[in-house]
């Protein structure tokens, strides 16, 4: 703690003197009351302070004389330590408002996680599974129930069907066999396919899922498709004895499921 330059304390106790005060380390003229204001507590505020604080708020008289003597003095005291009111911490402009109600949360908190928009496996994704499986199992009951899919006879080597056709998910690459050579048409367009979709998820790195935000691999997927199925549909409805190209609506369909 710092000390008092002796050149204050001194200026002090000459001005108490000539107000009448008690001089710490003097003793006064009642008698001890410098002893006790020199051993009194440094940390509460002295009792003829309090009494002239008490006598200047009501309006009486603030005079050293009035307020010196041991009576008004512990009155005035009393006085003032019962009316005196509550300390309130006050902040700037005298608000007194918790320092947590004018803080932001946001500043205080540390968030770790940051939100997502991913949902549980159960029940979100399950559930929309299990739909859709059951909605498939009754189109193929009632598919199957419609349409008759009976057996061929056995086979005759002595007898090829004409137009001889593969199943329908082998029909494209039938297809493209008419067009390319065989090695051609069976092994490098198929293998730059399959090629191109392995490459797919490192030539589009987008995060997102949102199909708005994916144009380039649904763009990719629906050329893949629309490709497959249109040499389907030509092998299936278009393709008649010989393996020749016919209209259905004129020739008939030589396709059988």
């Amino acid at each position: 703690m710092t000390e008092v330059p002796e050149h204050l304390l001194r200026r002090s106790k000459e001005r108490r003197a000539a107000l009448g005060l008690p001089v710490p380390g003097e003793p006064d003229a009642g008698g001890g009351g410098g002893e006790a204001a020199a051993g009194g507590d440094p940390d509460k505020i002295p009792a003829h302070l309090l009494a002239r604080s008490q006598a200047a708020g009501e309006g009486g008289d603030t005079s050293p004389a009035a307020t010196a003597s041991p009576a008004g003095t512990e009155k005035a005291a009393a006085t003032a330590v019962a009316t005196a009111p509550a300390p309130t911490a006050k902040g700037p402009e005298g608000h007194t408002q918790r320092l947590l109600t004018v803080v932001k949360a946001g500043s205080i908190q540390d968030v770790r996680a940051t939100p997502t928009d991913k949902v549980h496996v159960w029940p979100h994704l399950l559930i929309g599974e299990f739909v859709a499986c059951m909605a498939m199992s009754a189109f193929l009951l009632v598919f199957s129930a419609l349409v008759n899919a009976p057996l061929l006879a056995a086979a005759n080597y002595n007898f090829t069907p004409n137009p001889s056709k593969a199943p329908w998910y082998f029909l494209g690459l039938q297809e493209l066999l008419t067009m390319f050579h065989p090695m051609i048409a069976g092994v490098t367009i198929p293998g730059i396919g399959i090629f191109a979709l392995m490459l797919a998820p490192f030539s589009d790195r987008n995060p997102s899922t949102k199909p708005e935000d994916r144009k380039f691999a649904i763009a990719l997927m629906t050329l893949f498709l629309m490709f497959w199925a249109v040499l389907v549909i030509i092998g299936c409805f278009f393709r008649g004895p010989g393996f020749n190209f016919t209209f259905p609506w004129k020739d008939g369909v030589f396709f059988d499921l």
